[in-house]
């Protein structure tokens, strides 16, 4: 095979790993949908916590600064997923909002200001004290500790799981979502050799494989019964 034909089909093959990474990040940001429409018809935002969907705000505009051309070449896919992520997280933060007690609102909103003041600092800097590939190495670390940061998340239902022996809260689609997204832009980033993409995006398919391992382990044992929300309100 030539050297363009070689090229090319890499070309295909990276931008097949994106574009599936970009719609197996669809079902992701879509997925806590039915706990909105439970606050949304409830009007109240009971015992669910906001914080995760402020540390994904900070994660997606992190990571989409990353992808832009300004910051890194060749990685529009990682722009793309980013941005419609950033939209859904603003969404669910702006219903926790409206609906929160006074307390919550007021906290809500100051972590708000703060990821886009954090947000901003991260850009004026990148821009104005680093020249590229500086710039790209700067932002692709802070994009690599933001992502391995959102892990706790799977770590935390892993560990659940362990305990409880049920797999009741480590719904098998979103788990196997999860696996197939973080798989693709693994792939993504090694066929665009970056690091900053291949590695956080390995740590997360090799989560999504324990966690899918634990699903087929512990299945047989999910409680039918409903139960109290899983996570207390520290917003």
């Amino acid at each position: 095979m030539s050297e363009g034909g070689l090229f090319s089909t890499f070309s295909v093959c990276s931008d097949a790993a994106g574009v599936a990474g970009n719609l197996l990040a669809f079902v992701l940001f879509v997925s806590p949908i039915p706990t909105f429409n439970r606050i949304i018809r409830s009007k109240s935002t009971e015992q669910f916590s906001g914080l995760p969907y402020i540390y994904a705000l900070l994660n997606c505009l992190i990571c989409l600064w990353y992808g832009m051309p300004i910051v890194s070449t060749g990685i529009i896919f990682v722009a793309t997923v980013n941005s419609v992520g950033t939209i859904f997280q603003l969404v669910y933060i702006i219903i926790f909002i409206v609906y929160a007690d006074k307390g919550k609102k007021m906290k809500m909103l100051g972590l708000l200001l703060a990821v886009f003041f954090m947000f901003a600092i991260i850009v004026f800097v990148s821009i104005r004290v680093f020249e590229p590939p500086n710039r790209q190495l700067f932002v692709g670390y802070l994009s690599v500790f933001s992502l391995i940061s959102m892990f706790a998340s799977p770590l935390f239902i892993i560990n659940l799981v362990i305990r409880t022996k049920s797999v009741e809260y480590m719904p098998f689609y979103l788990s196997l979502a999860t696996f197939l997204m973080s798989l693709s832009f693994f792939a993504y980033g090694m066929l665009k050799q970056d690091p900053f993409i291949s590695v956080p995006n390995g740590i997360g398919a090799i989560l999504g494989i324990i966690q899918l391992v634990l699903y087929f382990c512990y299945s047989r044992n999910c409680a039918e019964e409903s139960r109290s929300p899983l996570l207390e309100s520290y917003v």
